[in-house]
């Protein structure tokens, strides 16, 4: 089956690297024009944005000023965008016995970028989709929203268990608006994010509960995101798409 994108102008955010760099990588090969945002990679991703012939984006996703400034430069760039993968997300280490305050920063900026600035740019692209009656939200969530993380991630937990909540609620409150909204949820994948937590507990413990013979890569989430934004899947609003290698099916 052909995965055609032609037509089709899609934000990605967090696209410099692992999965975000993957799924544009995808979405380009399948005839989408990419914006791609990054964070602090520039260089790999204006490396990415010359290899696909697409344009690279800079924002601060811990801000909500930047945010809105970003939608906004992309509309500026583009005109119409037709779909958002909310990818862009951090996974902050942060031991409960860490100092209060030292604490609840960790945990602010992890809801922050994983969760607020979804939101945000989900809420703008919202009222754009609106407009053209049609448009398709993808966000790339986790399978620690519905198992649960180890100690040290609570924040990053909480913060993908937000998405689920926001990604079903836009799903049925603007279905008949022509938008659609679908989540993600991957399990450990080998990403440069990831390879803090495989440093500290060892590549045996980020294999030992996969069902397949080795870890998820960011080539093997890429597809599904063209997939559910190729109209193909539309009925599957609101769904949740487990890519966790059988670590976790819920």
């Amino acid at each position: 089956m052909e995965i055609n994108l032609s037509g089709q102008t899609v934000l990605v955010t967090g696209a410099s690297r692992g999965i975000g760099a993957a799924i544009a990588r995808r979405l380009a090969a399948s005839g989408a024009r990419v914006a791609i945002h990054y964070g602090r990679g520039r260089e790999a991703a204006e490396d990415l944005a010359r290899e696909l012939g697409a344009r690279a984006f800079a924002a601060d996703l811990a801000s909500p000023e930047a945010c809105s400034a970003l939608w906004e430069e992309i509309i500026h760039n583009y005109g119409t965008v037709h779909a958002l993968v909310n990818n862009a997300g951090v996974a902050i280490e942060s031991p409960l016995a860490k100092p209060t305050q030292r604490w609840l920063a960790d945990w602010s900026e992890t809801l922050a970028v994983n969760l607020t600035a979804t939101a945000l740019l989900s809420r703008a692209a919202l009222a754009h989709f609106e407009q053209q009656r049609n448009g398709r939200i993808v966000n790339i969530a986790s399978r620690a929203a519905f198992r649960g993380d180890t100690p040290d991630y609570l924040a990053y937990a909480a913060s993908k268990g937000g998405m689920v909540a926001l990604t079903r609620s836009i799903a049925r409150g603007f279905g008949k608006k022509g938008i659609k909204a679908f989540l993600v949820a991957p399990g450990f994948t080998r990403t440069q994010m990831a390879q803090a937590f495989i440093d500290q507990y060892g590549e045996k413990y980020a294999t030992s509960d996969i069902a397949l013979e080795r870890l998820t890569e960011p080539e093997d989430i890429a597809p599904t995101v063209a997939f559910l934004l190729s109209g193909l899947a539309d009925h599957a609003t609101g769904a949740t798409i487990d890519l966790n290698a059988g670590s976790y099916v819920h």
